[in-house]
């Protein structure tokens, strides 16, 4: 059985939710770390465009598949039940973070990119860096107030509450 999504059978469900239940969090894409950090990857999309041609199938797709892990890995820890699991992930995403800025110091060391478009690159990955650092803290709190029985919950939860912000 498939269900066909139509404009109509749409607006009959907005109808259905109340004003409060529309500007209420619903998906991975309302959360503000994940719109940033999507407005991010974009910005270092187009530095890929802009390498030398043999840099193609080395730094250019290394940089591509750091940024996408940067916004997959919000959305995919945001689809997850355990807060554990969903911290696990959002570090993940600040991993590739901070992978993204060795290589624009890569890009500037090649001089592939000015001073001053590295500065700008790495003041919005500063942005991005302090947003996904406040979704830990509050993952965090949160899973500090539910604890899982699982001890592997648990042991993941206690190192990631060790981690500097």
């Amino acid at each position: 059985m498939s269900y066909k999504v139509t404009k109509e059978s749409t607006s009959k469900r907005e109808l259905g939710r109340s004003e409060k239940d529309k500007s209420a969090f619903q998906t991975f894409e309302d959360l503000e770390v994940y719109q940033v950090a999507r407005e991010f990857r974009k910005a270092i999309y187009a530095v890929t465009h802009s390498l030398p041609e043999f840099e193609k199938y080395d730094l250019a797709s290394q940089i591509r598949r750091a940024a996408v892990s940067l916004t997959n890995n919000i959305a995919e820890g945001h689809g997850r039940f355990h807060y554990p699991d969903q911290i696990r992930f959002i570090l993940h995403s600040r991993g590739s973070l901070e992978e993204l800025v060795d290589d624009l110091n890569v890009c500037l060391d090649e001089n592939y990119l000015s001073n001053g478009d590295v500065a700008k690159l790495k003041e919005q990955a500063l942005d991005v860096l302090n947003l996904i650092n406040g979704y830990l803290r509050y993952l965090r709190d949160r899973s500090s107030s539910v604890r899982e029985d699982d001890e592997l919950d648990g042991a993941i939860v206690d190192t990631i509450d060790d981690l500097p912000l």
